[in-house]
């Protein structure tokens, strides 16, 4: 009697089974991958305008403080981190905003106006009105952001990584 030549039903199904599982496998596991591993490879650059809000709530020539929250997500994690700036309005509408943070050890100054000028209080760095340092340890000046108005509210662009 000759032998059966090919292949048995039971290998034919084995194979057959493995090739769709495989299919089926890729088709649902690259989706997957990618959802896990897509955060790992973003950029957490974040480049936005923040609104500080209308202009007209700022005196002229006098820093006011102003207070807003930056949302950051990196991967999974989301950490909403609280800034402070002076926004010094000039009398023709021109804005100046600074960076309540010291450029020598980045302690946050305040302004006081008896002494017309930021104080750092960790090691006595003063600023101007404009943000120039008067004396004290700080190498740069405060920092400044863009600005621009967009009917009567203005907005700071602020880059963070």
């Amino acid at each position: 009697m000759a032998e059966p030549r090919g292949i048995s039903r039971r290998a034919f199904t084995t194979r057959a089974m493995a090739f769709v599982g495989t299919i089926i496998g890729t088709v649902v596991g690259i989706p997957i991958i990618g959802y896990l591993v897509s955060p790992a490879v973003k950029a957490s650059t974040t480049e936005t305008w923040i609104p500080l809000g209308a202009l007209s709530k700022y005196p002229v020539g006098t820093p006011t403080q102003s207070n807003f929250t930056l949302t950051q997500v990196n991967g999974w994690e989301k950490t909403v981190n609280s800034y402070s700036v002076y926004v010094l309005r000039g009398s023709n509408d021109s804005v100046e905003v600074l960076s309540n943070v010291c450029t020598h050890l980045g302690c946050r100054v305040t302004w006081h106006t008896k002494a017309d000028e930021y104080i750092c209080p960790c090691h006595d760095g003063r600023f101007s009105p404009t943000g120039k340092v008067i004396s004290g340890p700080p190498p740069h000046p405060l920092t400044t952001y863009e600005t621009k108005l967009d009917n009567g509210n203005l907005f700071i662009h602020v880059l963070e990584s």
